[in-house]
């Protein structure tokens, strides 16, 4: 199985387009179009599924997609480590986080790191923790910062983050100094990224509560005012919070809840030259 027609067939389903994809790996359309008919000859079933809204896998497509991922992946990796071995530093790595208080430093970092390996390319990758921690484990990323998920990679903490309550400032919870989770279920609730995994999502499910959500919305600086607007409560990372003024308390939970933040990485048998690198330098900055 060639190894070029799965990686290519990856960047195609990622990007959800086969012209960003053509763009983005130095192809035609035309070209990507004729390799993945090509492919699916060889495999005796269709890959794509194509719509005005771009493309996607077929069934059998996503049955394949762990196996297609892991030769890419070896074959990236045998051809990084080769270059590796005769001192030319090549590669591509991605990073993310969903906290942009680490946005800075781990700007820095990715500006050192090109300085050093200018032909090693970064890519940075959006997504809540728990879709950065999938992405990790299915080796799609090499360095991640994110709330402690399970997964197969390493993670290094870095800070336990108190998860908290946000109330409007003339709320009369802020009298009482701190929210229960009585207080969650009675009191209309801003629910942030409802159809993701989130440290809100677990937070309330393992403390059984049912909250009385009114409304939703996957930004947090949009729950931040709509809290100030006096729309309703929200729970989430006080590492947020320097970020936005407002009319707006941080209040504790009872019972507290901190969360573990820190680095997401592959096992280190499973890591590039080039992340390899990376992370060593990493630790400079974090």
């Amino acid at each position: 199985m060639d190894t070029e027609k799965c990686r290519v067939l990856l960047r195609v389903i990622g990007l959800g387009s086969i012209s960003a994809a053509a763009e983005d790996l130095g192809y035609t359309p035309s070209g990507i179009s004729k390799m993945m008919a090509a492919f699916e000859a060889e495999l005796g079933f269709t890959l794509l599924l194509r719509s005005r809204g771009g493309v996607r896998p077929t069934r059998e497509c996503e049955h394949m997609m762990p196996l297609f991922r892991r030769l890419a992946d070896d074959y990236t990796l045998a051809r990084e480590t080769a270059d590796s071995l005769l001192g030319i530093e090549t590669g591509e790595i991605y990073v993310g986080t969903p906290y942009p208080v680490f946005f800075r430093p781990l700007s820095r970092l990715i500006s050192d790191f090109c300085s050093k390996y200018p032909g090693i390319h970064v890519g940075i990758i959006e997504g809540m923790s728990s879709e950065l921690a999938d992405r990790v484990s299915q080796r799609q990323a090499d360095f991640c910062i994110i709330s402690k998920r399970e997964g197969n990679f390493e993670f290094i903490p870095l800070t336990d983050d108190p998860f908290i309550a946000l109330v409007s400032s003339d709320h009369p919870l802020t009298q009482k100094g701190f929210v229960t989770p009585e207080d969650l279920a009675r009191e209309p609730f801003i629910m942030m990224h409802p159809e993701v995994d989130t440290d809100c999502s677990r937070y309330l499910e393992q403390n059984g509560i049912v909250p009385d959500i009114r409304f939703s919305c996957s930004d947090t600086l949009a729950a931040y005012h709509m809290v100030e607007a006096k729309l309703g409560i929200t729970l989430e990372n006080s590492i947020y919070t320097s970020l936005f003024s407002g009319n707006v308390a941080a209040l504790p939970l009872t019972p507290q809840c901190t969360i573990p933040i820190g680095i997401a990485m592959p096992e280190t048998s499973q890591q590039s030259p080039a992340a390899k690198r990376f992370i060593e330098l990493s630790q400079t900055y974090f």
